[in-house]
C-alpha cells in the first residue's frame, strides 16, 4: 500500500521541488506548485521557458524522452506519481491529454470517443453508444455530427471539431484531471472562444492546466496562473504563481509585469 501524503485542502496535484533533465541539460528547477482542484490554472511564459515539459510532467509524459530525468514530487491526492509502485496506465486514464495540434485518429468519430472505454473493458455496445453520445454533447459537437458520427472519418472534420472531438475522447474514460497544451493556438478566432467556453463548461467536473501563450486567455479562462521564465543559465523556473486576477492587476514580481504587459517574450 502506498504511504498517503496530505495536502492543503483543495489541493489536486501538488508539486515539491521538481527539477527535470534532458541528459546533461536541466530544464526546469526547484518547482513547488499546488494545482487546485476543478479549477483551471494557465501556465504562461515566453517560448522554451519549460512549460510543455511541466505540463508533462504532471502524467509522466516525459518518461518517453530519452535521456529524461526527473528528481522532486508531483503527488496526486496524495500520491507521488514517481513513485515506482505508482501505476502509469492509472495514472494516464486519471491525467489526460489535449495537444496543440488535434490528433484524431482516422476512424470514425464513434471509433474516437470508444477508444479508450473499450481500452478500459468496456464492450457492450449500448454502454459505449451513452459514453459517446454523453461526450460528444459535453464538447458541444453532438448535434453537428449526430447523423454522421458512426461512419464520418474524424478526419474530415474542420480543425476546430477535430480539437473538440479530441477533448470528447479524452473526456470518455472520465479523467480527474485534463492537461490541455495551447488547445487553441491552432484554430481560428471563433473556434478559440468555443473552446474557452468549453474549459469553462468542463471545470465544473474536472481539474484543467492549461499552457497558453495568449495573455487574453488565460486572463478571461484560468482562476489561477503561473508564470515561467528562464534564468540566465536558461533553466525554467516558476517566478510567480497565484490567483489570475491578481497576477493580472497586482504582479508582485516586475518580470512578471513586463511579460504581461510586452515588454518581453
Amino acid at each position: 500500500m502506498m504511504e498517503r501524503r496530505k495536502s492543503t485542502p483543495g489541493t489536486k496535484i501538488a508539486v515539491e521541488h521538481l527539477n527535470v533533465h534532458y541528459g546533461k541539460k536541466q530544464v526546469l528547477a526547484d518547482i513547488c506548485i499546488e494545482i487546485k482542484e476543478r479549477q483551471i490554472t494557465a501556465l504562461i511564459g515566453p517560448s522554451g521557458c519549460g512549460k510543455s515539459t511541466f505540463l508533462r510532467s504532471l502524467n509522466r509524459m516525459n518518461d518517453a524522452v530519452p535521456g529524461a530525468r526527473i528528481e522532486g514530487e508531483v503527488r496526486l491526492d496524495g500520491e507521488n506519481i514517481y513513485n515506482p509502485r505508482f501505476d502509469v496506465v492509472q495514472l494516464r486514464q486519471r491525467v489526460g491529454m489535449v495537444f496543440q495540434r488535434p490528433n484524431p485518429f482516422p476512424q470514425s468519430i464513434y471509433d474516437n470517443v470508444a477508444f479508450g472505454p473499450r481500452i478500459l473493458g468496456i464492450r457492450r455496445r449500448s454502454r459505449l453508444d451513452e459514453i459517446v453520445e454523453q461526450s460528444l454533447r459535453e464538447v458541444n459537437l453532438w448535434d453537428e455530427v449526430k447523423e454522421t458520427f458512426r461512419k464520418q472519418n474524424a478526419l474530415t472534420l474542420s480543425l476546430g471539431q477535430q480539437q473538440r472531438l479530441c477533448i470528447a475522447r479524452t473526456i470518455a474514460t472520465r479523467p480527474e484531471v485534463i492537461l490541455m497544451d495551447e488547445p487553441a493556438s491552432a484554430l481560428d478566432p471563433i473556434e478559440t472562444l468555443r473552446i474557452e467556453d468549453l474549459m469553462r463548461a468542463l471545470v465544473q467536473e474536472y481539474t484543467i492546466v492549461i499552457v497558453t501563450h495568449n495573455m487574453q486567455q488565460a486572463a478571461r479562462v484560468s482562476d489561477w496562473t503561473a508564470f515561467f521564465l528562464t534564468d540566465d543559465g536558461q533553466i525554467g523556473k516558476l517566478v510567480e504563481y497565484g490567483e489570475t486576477g491578481r497576477v493580472f492587476t497586482n504582479p508582485r514580481d516586475q518580470r512578471t509585469v513586463d511579460y504581461i504587459t510586452g515588454r518581453f517574450g
